[in-house]
């Protein structure tokens, strides 16, 4: 586990010293308490009622160096995704446009990069402009960044960087090889530092154990500022990837992982983010019950399907939710 830095400014009554015990005893929670204390913190926060919606799209895809188990983009597997050279920034906006017009609030550009370089830096550069001209958040995950990148990232109008966490320290190094854990830390922090929002959160269904869940959010929730928004996903086992045959986790265990997350970062945006085409509508439901509260709208995320936006739109109808 990391030390726990000086507290920043605005965390005040928010903890940052949760020990990997007192989450594994949330998790442990008989289900009917777990949720209802999730949701008493929730409505403490948040309107309950309303959603944050963020469209989220790859600018360049397949061919990343990296060796995610979990990744179709990786160039070390043979997954049959057709890889795409870097989109051209007119393509971006309009996809912006588009996403803004359709109800999302926030625009997410991925790039399967180790990291960014040159001129590709800068054409994602141009990008973040073009959308944030639009009056939209702005959102990238770039792979890892120095504090230059970082710096210049937030002075052309990004505002939220998402890198996860992934999983556990322990459990880590069984599904990447290629970067560490200190890595994804060093590249938070250079986020931080910038001034920028952070997006960081993990994936549940990769193999990992109770107590590594418990490990991750132990992590998010001990920075020294909580990250903004914490993305939860769950595994969606792609062909061709170490990981194609994982098991699915229980739902009910994915749902307590949601509240768990809530409770940890009570001032946080919980986003039910990857693997939501494959749920229920019942399971989305006890995941917005257990303080969920921002999702990816659009037919597809990175290259992985999505819930469409009429499932979406019918789902909220049904549970009167409203996007922020």
């Amino acid at each position: 586990m990391t030390a726990v830095a000086q507290i920043a400014p605005g965390e005040e009554g928010l903890r940052h010293d949760w020990t990997v015990e007192e989450v594994e005893a949330l998790f442990a929670k008989p289900f009917m308490d777990l949720i209802f204390q999730a949701q008493t913190v929730h409505r403490a926060n948040f309107d309950p009622n309303r959603i944050q919606v963020s469209r989220l799209i790859s600018i360049k895809t397949g061919s990343c160096p990296e060796d995610c188990s979990y990744c179709p983009q990786s160039a070390h597997y043979a997954t049959g995704l057709e890889k795409e050279k870097l989109m051209a920034v007119e393509e971006v906006v309009d996809a912006a446009r588009k996403a803004k017009e359709e109800g999302a609030s926030r625009f997410c550009m991925g790039a399967a990069w180790r990291g960014p370089k040159g001129d590709d830096f800068e054409v994602a550069v141009a990008m973040i402009e073009g959308v944030k001209a639009l009056g939209m958040e702005t959102c990238a995950t770039f792979g890892l960044l120095d504090k230059w990148q970082a710096q210049r990232l937030k002075e052309v109008g990004l505002d939220y960087y998402n890198h996860n966490l992934d999983t556990s320290p322990e459990h880590y190094k069984e599904i990447i090889t290629t970067r560490t854990y200190q890595d994804r830390l060093d590249t938070l922090e250079n986020v931080r530092e910038a001034g920028l929002h952070v997006c960081s959160g993990g994936i549940i269904g990769l193999g990992e154990t109770r107590t590594d869940r418990a490990k991750m959010l132990a992590e998010l929730a001990n920075m020294p500022k909580h990250p903004d928004s914490v993305p939860i996903n769950l595994l969606i086992p792609i062909p061709g990837t170490p990981l194609a045959d994982a098991e699915r986790p229980d739902p009910f265990e994915f749902v307590r992982a949601i509240a768990c997350a809530r409770i940890m970062m009570p001032r946080s945006f919980v986003r039910l983010s990857a693997g939501r085409e494959g749920m229920t509508d019942e399971m989305q439901a006890l995941c917005f019950l257990a303080g969920a509260n921002s999702v990816f709208c659009g037919h597809k995320l990175l290259t992985a399907r999505n819930a469409s936006p009429g499932n979406d739109k019918s789902l909220f109808g049904r549970l009167g939710l409203a996007p922020l």
